[in-house]
């Protein structure tokens, strides 16, 4: 008994370990209806395990200093994309295809989209055809503040918070 027990426990670990990463319409589709119960925007973040911008990107939306206002304004949704060969089993499938959709095959990670919770884009990374990433630079954040003064409510105290967490990441 207690080796059907092993053996059953041991196939589980093993099976979950190859288990098939949520597809990205599953994913868009429960973040769209999240927000619009909640009368929020998405904040698609596409990104892979390797990317170290990709975890600044999130470090940042995350610190206690500015979280409250993504979570008050988004609902963040992640889609791993662009893994390396070892970890193609991350990849949420359709994930490649809907980076080709915003035109952003080529522009490296992070890359971000805001939505509204009817998949209409309102606004993306790219800033002057260049892709924001995680901003850093007095410039990119700038451009990342204005993106979301023109999409959200946010006072201008809430955005002098988000500037100057993201300033911390040049």
């Amino acid at each position: 008994m207690k080796k059907f027990v092993l053996f059953t426990l041991l196939s589980a670990i093993v099976f979950s370990s190859f288990a098939q990463q949520p597809t990205a319409a599953t994913l868009l589709k429960k973040a769209f209806a999240k927000a619009k119960k909640e009368n929020k925007k998405v904040i698609v973040i596409f990104h892979a395990g390797w990317c170290g911008w990709c975890k600044k990107l999130d470090q940042s939306m995350n610190n206690e200093s500015v979280k409250a206002y993504f979570e008050d304004n988004f609902v963040t949704t992640h889609i791993t994309v662009l893994e390396s060969p070892k970890n193609k089993h991350l990849e949420n499938k359709g994930g490649t295809q809907l980076l080709e959709k915003y035109g952003a095959k080529e522009a490296g990670l992070p890359f971000f989209v805001f939505l509204e919770s009817n998949g209409k884009k309102v606004e993306d990374s790219f800033d002057k055809g260049n892709n924001l990433g995680c901003p850093a630079t007095e410039e990119e954040v700038a451009a990342f503040v204005a993106k979301l003064k023109r999409i959200t409510n946010l006072s201008e105290n809430s955005l002098q918070a988000i500037t100057d967490r993201f300033r911390q990441n040049e």
